[in-house]
C-alpha cells in the first residue's frame, strides 16, 4: 500500500508541510503503508513549464505517476485570498482527469487566521469531488494559534484514522480465504440511513427520534 502526500507549502519549514507530516503520521498509527512526500515549492519551474509546453519535465511526470498510482492520497494547502494557493491547483489542473476517480484523499490547508476555516469545505472539497475522488469526512484546517492545541490533534487523529480505514484492502471472496466482514466495515462505515459516516459501526448508534427531540425544545 502507498499513500502519496502533497504539501504545497511555500517556505521550509513550513506550518503546511508541518500539518502534512501530522496527518501522514496519524493515518500510519493504523496502517502500514509506504509513503512519498511531494513538496510542490520543489516543482513550481516545471508546473509553469508544463502549461507552456504542455510536456512534464521528468521530476515533476514522476510526481503526477505517483499521485495517479496512489492507494491514498493526502493533499495540504496555505490558504491564499480565502481560497487554496495557485501553485496546488496548478499542480491538480495537471492530473489527468480520471486519476483520482475513487481514491481516498484527505484535505488539509493551513492559515493565519480561524477566519479561514471553512476553506476545506468551499474551496477543496469542490475541487477534488470534480475530479471523483473519495472525499474523506473530516478535513483539518490548521490556524497559527490552533497548534498546541488539544482539538487540532483530535481532528488530526479522527482524520489519520478515516484514511486508513479508506485504504485498508478488503479481503476478497474466492481468493484463498474468507470475506473479512470486520475489515469491509471499516473501509466505509454507514450511519443506519446508509450514508457514509466517520464513526466505527462498532462503537453501536444512537438514534434519537425527530419528535423526541423536538419536544425536548418546548418551554415547559
Amino acid at each position: 500500500m502507498r499513500i502519496v502526500v502533497v504539501s504545497a507549502g511555500l517556505s521550509s519549514p513550513s506550518s503546511t508541510r508541518l500539518l502534512a507530516d501530522r496527518l501522514t503520521a496519524a493515518t500510519l498509527e493504523h496502517v502500514a503503508a509506504e509513503t512519498e512526500v511531494i513538496e510542490l515549492r520543489e516543482l513550481a519551474t516545471e508546473i509553469a513549464q508544463h502549461f507552456v509546453t504542455g510536456f512534464p519535465p521528468a521530476r515533476l511526470a514522476a510526481a503526477l505517476d505517483a499521485v495517479a498510482a496512489a492507494d491514498g492520497l493526502i493533499a495540504v494547502t496555505p490558504v491564499f485570498a480565502g481560497s487554496y494557493s495557485g501553485l496546488f491547483k496548478s499542480f491538480f489542473d495537471l492530473i489527468d482527469k480520471d486519476s483520482l476517480t475513487g481514491k481516498p484523499v484527505l484535505l488539509g490547508a493551513t492559515g493565519g487566521t480561524a477566519r479561514h476555516s471553512l476553506v476545506t469545505e468551499h474551496a477543496l472539497r469542490p475541487l477534488f469531488t470534480y475530479l471523483r475522488a473519495l472525499v474523506l469526512p473530516t478535513a483539518v484546517y490548521a490556524a497559527s494559534e490552533d497548534w498546541g492545541e488539544e482539538g487540532l490533534a483530535q481532528r488530526i487523529a479522527r482524520a489519520g484514522g478515516e484514511l486508513a480505514r479508506f485504504t485498508t484492502p478488503a479481503a476478497v471472496p474466492g481468493q484463498g480465504h474468507a470475506p473479512d466482514v470486520d475489515t469491509a466495515a471499516a473501509i466505509a462505515p454507514r450511519s443506519l440511513t446508509g450514508a457514509i459516516t466517520s464513526v466505527d459501526p462498532a462503537d453501536g448508534f444512537v438514534t434519537v427520534p425527530f419528535e423526541q427531540r423536538l419536544a425536548a425544545l418546548r418551554v415547559p
